[in-house]
């Protein structure tokens, strides 16, 4: 099939923002202290995307919550239905995960979670198995603070709002900036209306790799990695796409054993498109470029992308924006012999300035497409010549919206300004 990738960027000046609703309720006030809050709501990729979610979430206190799942009718789902819920204690927290299968292909489904008084809902759509294909991608939310997590909430629902029928989205990493209990909690207070009612495809960040956090916060096929410890790798379709999900917290970035994996992954797909997420970059101007992490990644991860013809690829880590031409073996070529490297900026508030001096030096220029740096006062845009260039719309929470129909890929890149 002949494929065409289109790329750009676009400022997102005026939007109107979906306020999503919390689809929380909680107890009434006034009770005990020890009453049940249910919070880090994830409904997750877990095998296939056709019939099968990933449910998971936390309780305040060890209490019995079960899952039940509805169709659009509202009537109850139990036909081979399969549903394992575990609870395990955690900092002081009780971790909670559901594994779906035996769902519709294409049908929309709604969940409760409950422990008999507080309840918390949400809903997802199962893949329908066309070839049209829309989803969300956003990295390095990396905030401490609510007033942070805040603004990147403000970027993800600018995201819905633009690509309102998303089938899913990723989230490339750094979720908080800590790992720690109160800033999960902001992340939960931020995000977890979003989260309830949107499927996510997680990534693990070098900031989320705290013993073993990543795999307890989502429910996730792992059934391919040989140690959860510092994160998960997995792989999914998604229409006439193939994802494939790395750690790369393994030293350095990503471990043989995974490169083997996914070479082997992706030569045993026939989907239309393929597509790889990592947290670490092959491709950057930002700081974290002194650290051989990247420099590995350039030479061992591309070898695998180009050997199994993988089309894009897409990180975060270094909080600006970079994409590159289409390239095989570091060198650019057409968009049906190459793979994209998308290095997707943050939508938080932590926001790099670009290092000039790596072009040329760590890639060459040829290979630059286009590139934006988010934050006040620093050179913030790829002319084709040289990065002075500033436009103060370019400051805010960036994220990427990518529509797949049959044979084209479309990827926009938006600023949501400050």
């Amino acid at each position: 099939m002949k494929k065409v990738l289109i790329k750009g960027i676009s400022l997102l000046l005026c939007v109107s923002l979906l306020l999503c609703s919390g689809l929380f309720a909680s107890a009434e006030e006034g009770q005990a202290d020890a009453e049940v809050k249910i919070s880090r709501i994830h409904c997750s990729v877990c095998g296939d995307t056709a019939t099968q979610r990933g449910i998971s979430w936390y309780t305040n206190i060890e209490t019995d919550t079960v899952v039940k799942i509805y169709d659009a009718s509202g009537a109850d789902v139990t036909a081979s239905l399969t549903v394992e819920t575990v609870s395990e204690e955690w900092e002081d927290y009780y971790m909670h995960k559901a594994y779906i299968s035996g769902l519709e292909a294409g049908e929309s489904y709604s969940y409760e979670i409950s422990d008999g008084e507080t309840v918390s809902c949400g809903s997802f759509t199962t893949d329908d198995g066309d070839d049209k294909v829309d989803f969300i991608v956003i990295a390095d939310i990396q905030a401490s603070t609510l007033e942070n997590f805040q603004k990147g909430q403000k970027t993800m629902q600018a995201a819905l709002a633009t690509v309102p029928n998303a089938d899913f989205y990723a989230n490339l990493g750094d979720f908080t900036k800590g790992c720690s209990n109160e800033e999960w909690e902001y992340y939960a207070e931020t995000m977890d209306g979003i989260n309830s009612q949107l499927t996510i495809a997680p990534v693990v960040g070098n900031h989320d790799e705290i013993e073993n956090w990543f795999n307890n916060l989502f429910a996730l096929d792992t059934s391919e990695c040989e140690d959860t410890s510092d994160g998960v790798n997995y792989s999914f379709d998604y229409g006439n796409v193939h994802v494939a999900v790395l750690n790369a917290n393994d030293w350095p970035a990503i471990s043989d054993a995974q490169l083997t994996w996914l070479e082997n992954d992706m030569n045993s797909t026939d989907a239309d498109w393929k597509i790889v997420l990592l947290h670490k970059p092959p491709y950057s101007l930002g700081k974290h470029v002194k650290w051989p992490d990247s420099a590995y990644l350039q030479k061992a991860l591309t070898a695998v992308c180009d050997r199994t013809n993988v089309d894009l690829v897409m990180s975060g880590h270094d909080h600006v924006y970079v994409r590159t031409e289409p390239l095989n073996a570091n060198k650019v070529v057409s968009q049906e012999e190459g793979t994209t490297y998308i290095l997707a900026g943050t939508a938080g508030s932590k926001r790099y300035q670009f290092r000039g001096f790596l072009l040329n030096n760590y890639f060459s220029e040829d290979i630059l497409a286009a590139a934006v740096s988010q934050k006040k006062g620093y050179s913030n845009y790829w002319d084709g010549e040289t990065l002075d260039n500033w436009d103060e719309n370019c400051v805010g929470g960036l994220f990427c919206a990518i529509s797949v129909n049959g044979g084209t890929l479309e990827l926009k890149a938006y600023v949501v300004c400050d």
